[in-house]
């Protein structure tokens, strides 16, 4: 456990400074250290809402969250955040989604740009927002993760609005969808305790408290966001080899 207890730590940190939860991470860290696949997208979306909670908060008082203008993003992604939690999943199904969300999310981060002035935005037709929404909402509550990482670059792409602004809503969003996939999983008619599991994994919680205090600290001073976004994104790509070698190991022992 100490050693899972310091990786939570240091992911907390990486993320928090680029504004992320580190849900994906988390789970893919709870399955190398051989944690029962039926706890960790609960074990891990708690602590996404813990890293993200405070920086939503932050976000929204600097001004930087409108209302009126993200709720088409999470329309679809609270119900469906929901759905995907609740979907009772098989072991290889769950490490094998996990690993292609990990290794998405690494190259997200990768080739994600910030632009000083993005511009005008991109048009789109009115259902885009809600089906991408839906879509990421579905993904976070399937695999306990909140899918803020996949929606920034979207966001950067179609010049949706200014860096902070996106990391505004990326952090609500990842906020929300944590929370609906978190009662998904509370709601799984599988019978396993997952309030159990959360308290024999409580060291875990203060771990990303501080760990997300200290990246949101550093995210916003003297640190550039480039570098860290890219030490984080190859932290994920290297648990994400990980674990798709793990993945083949149970495929092989299946056939």
């Amino acid at each position: 456990m100490p050693g899972l207890i310091l990786m939570f730590f240091v992911t907390a940190a990486l993320y928090a400074a680029v504004g992320f939860g580190g849900g994906s991470t988390y789970n893919a860290l709870l399955v190398l250290a051989g944690t029962d696949y039926r706890a960790i997208p609960a074990i891990a979306l708690v602590c996404n809402v813990l890293v993200v909670g405070i920086g939503s908060w932050r976000f929204a008082a600097a001004g930087h969250v409108h209302w009126r203008r993200i709720w088409p993003l999470f329309a679809l992604s609270v119900p469906m955040a929901w759905l995907g939690g609740r979907i009772v999943v098989a072991e290889i199904a769950f490490m094998g989604l996990l690993a292609l969300a990990l290794f998405a999310s690494g190259i997200a981060m990768l080739v994600q740009r910030e632009r000083a002035d993005p511009g005008g935005p991109i048009p789109k037709p009115s259902w885009f927002e809600p089906a991408i929404g839906g879509g990421l909402g579905f993904l976070a509550g399937l695999v306990g993760i909140g899918g803020g990482i996949f929606l920034a670059p979207i966001l950067h792409l179609l010049r949706w609005g200014q860096a902070k602004a996106i990391a505004g809503t990326c952090a609500v969003f990842i906020l929300v969808n944590s929370l609906a996939g978190l009662a998904g999983q509370w709601a799984k008619p599988d019978g396993y305790d997952r309030v159990g599991a959360l308290g024999d994994h409580w060291p875990l919680f203060p771990a990303v408290i501080v760990g997300g205090a200290i990246g949101s600290a550093l995210g916003s001073g003297w640190l550039r966001a480039g570098h860290i976004r890219i030490a984080t994104a190859l932290l994920v790509l290297y648990v994400a080899a990980r674990l798709a070698l793990r993945f083949h190991a149970l495929m092989t022992g299946a056939t």
